[in-house]
C-alpha cells in the first residue's frame, strides 16, 4: 500500500506522538506537544505526516529560520521502516523548504546514531564542520 504524504491535522496529534515516542525522538527536555504547537502556529514551519489507510506511520518536521532550512522530527514507524518512506518523507520536506527560498537544509544528528547518520549521508547529506552550541533561555526541565 502507498503511503500519502499530507500536512499535519489537529486529528493527528496523540498519533504523532506516539509515532515519535516509538522512534525515540522524545526527550524529557523537549515536551512533544510544545514543539507542535510551535511548528504549527509558526509561518515559518511544517509537520508533514505520511499515512496509510489514515494511519499515522511517518511524519516530518521542516523550518526555515530566514537564512537555512531546518528538518526535525522525521520519523516512520519501525514496522514500516525500510520500504523509502523516510526518503518520501525527506523529499517533501526538500520541496517545502525550496518552495520557500532555502538555499540550505540542515539537521542535527545525536552523537552515536550511526544508523540515521548513514540514512542521511545515503540521501546526499554530509557532515558540516560546526559544533553545536546550545542554552537554556528558560528554566532547564533537566533541573527538576
Amino acid at each position: 500500500m502507498a503511503m500519502h504524504i499530507r500536512e499535519f491535522l489537529e486529528a493527528d496529534r496523540v498519533a504523532l506522538i506516539t509515532l515519535w515516542e516509538a522512534c525515540a525522538l522524545t526527550r524529557p527536555w523537549n515536551a512533544p506537544n510544545a514543539d507542535v504547537d510551535r511548528a504549527v502556529t509558526s509561518r515559518d514551519a511544517t509537520i508533514l505526516v505520511g499515512t496509510v489507510d489514515d494511519v499515522v506511520v511517518a511524519s516530518v518536521m521542516a523550518g526555515h529560520d530566514g537564512h537555512r532550512g531546518w528538518i526535525y522530527y522525521l520519523a516512520v514507524s519501525p514496522e514500516r521502516q525500510g520500504r523509502g518512506h523516510g526518503r518520501e518523507m525527506m523529499a517533501e520536506a526538500e520541496l517545502w523548504l525550496t518552495a520557500r527560498g532555502a538555499p540550505k537544509v540542515q539537521l542535527m544528528v545525536r552523537e552515536g546514531n550511526e544508523t540515521a547518520a548513514a540514512f542521511y549521508t545515503a540521501l546526499g547529506y554530509e557532515r558540516q564542520d560546526v559544533t553545536v552550541l546550545g542554552k537554556w533561555l528558560t528554566p532547564s526541565p533537566e533541573a527538576e
